[in-house]
């Protein structure tokens, strides 16, 4: 669970004190089901305070100087009610409908695919605090995690940890496999998709429509807007799966249109060219060094 910054003492081993609630529990009420949209990965260098040995309910710990490889099976709880608007051990709020985690050792912030082993459901926690201080239990996901993985209306479930390593030059290792391209964790064509005048497929808001189709529709909206070209991607699954992230992340559609197989694609429409310019360099700086922008009717 979380640790007292100062102190460095688990939090969960008292009874009493800052905590209202003796017990945890889910939350009191929910307007809504929580948004369980993935955790982004990214480079993020460790924060060095949490680096230094800890003593536990008598136990000590030495946490990783990397994750870079790590994998690990066993047992997951979760945290919710009692810790939520308190500190992480990373000095952060914990947020119980974030996708957050707790890890003993585990460099932090590290960035963790969670696979629930007994329903094969994935979610990808950023690990911000120290936890779960129990010797069956691994990892302490958020209340929004353990919806996502579908174990939050009982107490543990079998999961396996992978983490999802960056480095400096965003360079992506998944648990023990082999280091790859940020391009290639994505999925990304190497090569940009050329513009295309034919009328193959366009897949907008996971409908199809003809190129012209398409076209004609915007015009009939009768306005120029500018869009951004994020990537080129041959996998529609993925190329699905990252416009999801995208357009949470930036809250901006997203839309693929499709040429001789590739997904192209684009956040739009945006009418700001201010808003573009931004968004522009913070995809950049992020691993589509490739992004740019266009300008089309809608």
């Amino acid at each position: 669970m979380l640790i007292c910054v100062a102190l460095i003492v688990g939090c969960e081993s008292t009874p009493s004190g800052r905590y209202a609630q003796k017990h945890d529990s889910a939350p009191r009420h929910i307007a809504k089901e929580p948004e369980t949209l993935d955790a982004v990965p990214k480079y993020e260098a460790y924060r060095m305070f949490n680096s230094r040995p800890y003593k536990v309910l008598g136990k000590h710990y030495t946490p990783m100087t990397s994750g870079k490889g790590y994998e690990q099976t066993g047992y997951a709880s979760w945290y919710g009610q009692k810790f939520h608007g308190h500190l992480t051990s990373n000095g952060e709020t914990y947020n119980m409908f974030a996708m957050s985690a707790a890890h003993k050792t585990l460099p932090l912030p590290s960035y963790v695919r969670v696979t629930n082993l007994e329903n094969n459901k994935q979610a990808i926690v950023r690990v911000n605090d120290r936890g779960p201080f129990h010797d069956n239990r691994i990892i302490d996901l958020s209340y929004a995690a353990a919806v996502k993985l579908g174990y939050h209306s009982k107490g543990t479930t079998k999961v396996k940890l992978e983490v999802i390593h960056f480095d400096e030059h965003n360079n992506v290792t998944i648990g023990n496999r082999p280091t790859v391209s940020y391009d290639e964790y994505l999925g990304i064509d190497a090569t940009p998709a050329v513009a295309s005048n034919t009328n193959e497929g366009m897949l907008i808001d996971g409908e199809t429509y003809s190129e012209s189709g398409a076209e004609n529709a915007m015009q009939a909206q009768g306005e120029q807007a500018m869009f951004i070209q994020v990537a080129a991607l041959s996998d529609a699954k993925k190329a699905k799966s990252i416009s999801n992230v995208l357009s949470a992340l930036y809250q901006i559609p997203a839309h693929l249109p499709q040429a001789e197989s590739i997904y192209k694609l684009q956040l739009g429409p945006i009418y700001d060219e201010a808003i573009v310019e931004e968004v522009l360099q913070q995809l950049r700086q992020n691993g589509y060094p490739n992004a740019y922008a266009l300008s089309q009717p809608y």
